[in-house]
């Protein structure tokens, strides 16, 4: 099967370029073509692929959850320097608490 995917893949500059107006009038037909004999392009200037989901998700990578992203991706080894006084430099507006 997946010959047949790369086969599909790789005729996709081949095949015909439908216009914007014939993909309007013609949905139901590109969506089965795309089915049978892979991606059907649409548009000369911007230029769309309509893709089998089955495709899509052949080529497409799954996607970690943000927090194992973060772990895996965290610098290691790094040795960052903590400064020893860790009294702000900054003046805290509001900080004595009267009304202005």
């Amino acid at each position: 099967m997946l010959k047949k995917e790369n086969m599909a893949v790789k005729n996709l500059k081949s095949r015909r370029v439908w216009t914007v107006a014939e993909a309007k009038a013609r949905l139901s037909e590109i969506l089965r073509l795309s089915e049978a004999e892979g991606p059907q392009r649409i548009g000369a200037r911007k230029a769309f692929v309509v893709v089998p989901e089955h495709l899509w998700d052949a080529q497409s990578s799954p996607r970690k959850p943000l927090g194992q992203w973060l772990v895996d991706n965290m610098p290691h080894g790094t040795n960052l320097d903590i400064p020893a006084d860790r009294t702000s430099r900054r003046e805290i507006p509001f900080a004595d608490g009267g009304a202005g």
